[in-house]
């Protein structure tokens, strides 16, 4: 589908390209088809979609075999997708709601599945920290964001990007930047760059019940990020427990959030179990 057929088509629906509602749709079918190669898709597997749009990429999905719950928010694309794919049932599955409110165990279930998806802006973070925390979270997803979402998602300790969402995905999936995205790709151009990110499960991964606890901890270190970690970690557990679990793992007293790794966080998680439960 290219600009003006697009356009006509939204036309058509009544739809104006939300920036609240982070509505970029993607033109470019270079990027779509490299996109679905580097997931390489196989038939019958199971694929989540957020926000399909004028579904480009969910024709792609469902021509590899794949059976797609895809979940849009807005009611006019959600109506227009299930006219163009709805007769394809069960093997595509539409959810009209906003991503960030789903159920993705009870909508998703207990067996093996991936998301491919061009990510609204709007819902990127809360939506990918929600999958951190299923019980049964992707084993993979591909996906577009922007290009400091991204750069958030892989940054490194000590570095300005590094921070809670960093921690929190970091704990259960291997995250790799495949390459950057200009905005001339999408319509309406967003005014950031783009980035195609890949996000593996990993092999050995906490519990649910583990990254909750380790993932509280750093949203309570990161919460001021320029003090010191220990002294705010104490305002949660005692500060004799917090200095000996920092001594055990060789964290210096003075260590900021950002000098904490994601295993680091689980180890500090696992040292501080005993004291008692982190606060609310």
């Amino acid at each position: 589908m290219n600009k003006s057929e697009l356009c006509a088509l939204l036309t058509e629906l009544g739809v104006h390209p939300s920036r609240k509602l982070g509505q970029n749709f993607l033109l470019d079918p270079n990027l779509l088809d490299a996109l679905v190669k580097s997931a390489e898709l196989q038939p019958g597997e199971r694929i989540l979609e957020i926000g399909p749009g004028t579904g480009v990429l969910t024709s792609r999905l469902l021509a590899a075999g794949c059976e797609v719950t895809a979940v849009e928010l807005d009611w006019r694309l959600a109506a227009y997708i299930e006219r163009s794919y709805g007769h394809l049932a069960p093997r595509f599955r539409l959810i009209q709601g906003d991503a960030c409110k789903q159920d993705y165990d009870a909508l998703m279930g207990a067996e093996p599945y991936r998301c491919v998806a061009n990510l609204p802006y709007s819902c990127s973070s809360p939506f990918l920290a929600t999958m951190a925390s299923l019980a049964n979270p992707p084993q993979e997803m591909h996906v577009l964001l922007q290009k400091e979402m991204a750069d958030r998602l892989t940054a490194a300790p000590h570095s300005k990007d590094y921070g809670v969402l960093t921690v929190r995905l970091a704990l259960r999936y291997e995250m790799t930047l495949i390459r950057t995205v200009a905005p001339e790709v999408f319509f309406p151009p967003p005014e950031v760059m783009s980035a195609f990110v890949r996000l593996r499960l990993r092999p050995e991964r906490p519990s649910p019940a583990q990254w909750a606890v380790a993932t509280r901890l750093a949203t309570l270190a990161f919460s001021q990020r320029r003090k010191q970690a220990r002294r705010l970690l104490s305002t949660a557990y005692p500060t004799a427990a917090v200095a000996k679990a920092f001594a055990t793992l060789g964290l210096a007293e003075g260590a900021r959030a950002e000098d904490i790794t994601p295993a680091q966080f689980l180890q500090l998680a696992a040292e501080l179990a005993p004291a008692g439960t982190l606060k609310s």
